[in-house]
């Protein structure tokens, strides 16, 4: 399983490489993750560009909190958001509606 470092990396070249994936959306995502490999991650969409980092650049529009485990298992669609949420393993903050595409929005990127 990849490192979540390299999970970032994977969704920030996908970002660069087909930006229309995310067409439509204008939003900051912010994962605090907590476990072994912890630490705060952002997944920025935009028009003009976007882009997934780690640290904290950004004002989140949503911010969801979860293991780093549960979160690579999120990403790599092992594990359903809606499941997690209401398993307590995903907390979210902020938009909800957001929340709801994320799952599609890491799906796409992570696959690619």
């Amino acid at each position: 399983m990849p490192t979540l470092d390299e999970v970032f990396q994977m969704i920030n070249t996908a970002l660069k490489e087909d930006p229309s994936r995310s067409q439509g959306l204008n939003a900051v995502y912010q994962f605090n993750l907590s476990g072994d490999e912890g630490g705060t991650y952002q997944v920025v969409l935009r028009p003009d560009g976007s882009y997934a980092e780690a640290g904290e650049k950004e004002k989140p529009d949503c911010t969801l909190s979860m293991d780093s485990e549960d979160f690579k298992k999120l990403a790599q669609g092992e594990m359903n958001g809606t499941q997690a949420f209401l398993s307590g393993k995903l907390r979210i903050e902020g938009d909800m509606g957001l929340a709801l595409k994320l799952q599609d929005v890491l799906s796409a990127y992570y696959a690619s």
